[in-house]
């Protein structure tokens, strides 16, 4: 039978990379919910734990801690349109990231001194936006 070990916040924190004060912030806005000891210390289990690595993932693919709480909390409408939304925009990177790669590729090889002289390399600089749609959307709220 494995036990599961708890921990308390610095310690929690140390393996997960942030300083407690991060942790405590994301309890307070409704993120996280650690279980607390009898002496009322916050005791992190692997459940948490494994939230607390969640919000990071999610944070670094650029949605915030409101956007993370209205996918956990959110109305079943509004989570899935927040859903569709990070959803259109990872394929929007996906297509960025795949497109500067082939353009990286070709730097390799051009041999134009400006930009506007390339083909190809002008058609990079106007194919893609300067801020991605889901950028834009989630500035205008």
């Amino acid at each position: 039978m494995s036990t599961v070990q708890e921990m308390k916040i610095g310690d929690a924190a140390a393996e997960l990379g942030v300083e407690a004060h991060v942790l405590r912030h994301w309890e307070s806005v409704g993120l996280l919910h650690p279980p607390r000891s009898a002496s009322g210390h916050r005791s992190y289990d692997q459940q948490t734990l494994h939230q607390a690595r969640l919000i990071q993932i999610l944070q670094r693919t650029g949605l915030s801690l409101n956007q993370i709480r209205q996918l956990g909390a959110g109305a079943c409408g509004e989570r899935q349109e927040l859903i569709d939304r990070k959803r259109a925009d990872v394929r929007e990177q996906i297509a960025l990231l795949r497109a500067t790669d082939r353009f990286l590729e070709h730097l390799m090889a051009c041999i134009h001194p400006v930009i506007a002289e390339c083909p190809e390399c002008s058609a990079f600089t106007t194919r893609y936006p300067a801020r991605s749609s889901w950028a834009n959307a989630m500035s205008k709220r």
